[in-house]
């Protein structure tokens, strides 16, 4: 008789614990816990949230079809993988890029498990191989926010003190080329809180933001702007002065009459409603109906503005966005000059 499979707790599920041979301490659980606090602190909550998603759907699936996901068998992720990519029953089919994020959702939770996922196993990569070469498509990319969108953006939200942070959120991520956590993780000063992901100083030429980020620590530099309608220090400073912020987090939430900051760090799902609500207050893309208009739009929508509205030299774009690689960064790019270079003329056609 076949052994159901219980889901262990999360406790359990943690990989970081004493050697069976060493006897508990108060010391040493103590650094059982600070070594778990640095392990999940090594990815971010989000893809955390993503994979324990996708453990949970994997071991859903395996129930109902009789299996256990526990050891790792290659023919039944195969299968599973089959399944997700073909849309089986009353689940669509995923995007390949999907089907990609819950392997390696799978493959982490495997070896917090202490099992090891073979992905280069045929039952596997085969599989793979043949659902991007059937089903694989061009990646769909949001749309740039360009120069003209953003003051149009900015320009339709009140001065009341909502208005002023939310702002200074848009023209700080855009002149920053920053993603939409990183604009919420900044805190005023170095060290104000445990969660701080960086930290904001001040001159007369511009700003100077210091990012733990995605890719690693990196500077970003923020000049002044043109006016002080368009300027995202500017916009930052009233925001901190009104918002009476000197301490701990940059931008949190506000009071229900909206004349107080709060104290709570806001989420970054407030940048991208943030967004979507000024696109189309702003009227930006009205040839469109809303809900695509709204599909267009999300928080790399600053990024991507950014990396298409700088008419500087590549290299200096590619370093605000904290790129490795001038090819990523020309991702970004949705309005360039494509042929600058004309290898047609040049090759004598």
């Amino acid at each position: 008789m076949k052994k159901e499979y219980k889901p262990r707790s999360s406790q359990e599920q943690d990989e970081i614990a004493l050697p069976s041979p060493v006897a508990g301490s108060g010391t040493l659980d103590r650094l059982v816990d600070t070594a778990r606090g640095y392990a999940r602190a090594s990815m971010s909550d989000n893809t955390l949230k993503a994979y324990a998603k996708d453990w949970s759907h994997f071991a859903r699936w395996c129930r109902m079809k009789g299996a256990d996901p526990l050891p790792p068998s290659a023919e039944m992720i195969g299968l599973y993988l089959a399944d997700l990519a073909s849309g089986a029953q009353a689940s669509p089919a995923l995007s390949v890029s999907t089907i990609e994020r819950r392997l390696s959702g799978l493959a982490w939770n495997y070896q917090q498990r202490g099992f090891t996922l073979d992905r280069k196993n045929r039952h596997i990569a085969t599989v793979l191989a043949g659902i991007k070469r059937r089903h694989a498509r061009p990646p769909v990319q949001k749309e740039a926010i360009l120069a003209e969108d953003i003051l149009a953006m900015v320009a339709s939200l009140p001065f009341d003190l909502r208005g002023l942070r939310d702002r200074a959120i848009l023209l700080l991520g855009y002149a920053g080329g920053l993603r939409r956590s990183e604009i919420v993780s900044l805190d005023l000063h170095k060290d104000d809180t445990p969660d701080s992901g960086g930290w904001i100083e001040t001159f007369d030429d511009g700003a100077v933001l210091t990012l733990n980020a995605k890719t690693g620590w990196r500077e970003v530099e923020i000049g002044r702007g043109s006016s002080e309608q368009s300027c995202p220090v500017h916009a930052l400073e009233q925001w901190l002065h009104f918002g009476k912020i000197d301490f701990g987090p940059i931008f949190v939430g506000t009071s229900r009459d909206g004349k107080r900051a709060l104290e709570a760090r806001l989420n970054d799902k407030h940048v991208a409603r943030l967004i979507k609500r000024c696109v189309l207050d702003a009227g930006i893309r009205s040839d469109l109906p809303e809900r695509e208009r709204l599909a267009l739009f999300s928080g790399h929508s600053l990024r991507a503005g950014l990396a298409s509205s700088a008419e500087v030299d590549e290299r200096y774009v590619q370093k605000q966005l904290g790129h490795a690689s001038a090819e990523m960064t020309r991702r970004y790019q949705r309005r360039r000059d494509r042929f600058r270079v004309n290898l047609t003329k040049a090759a004598g056609l």
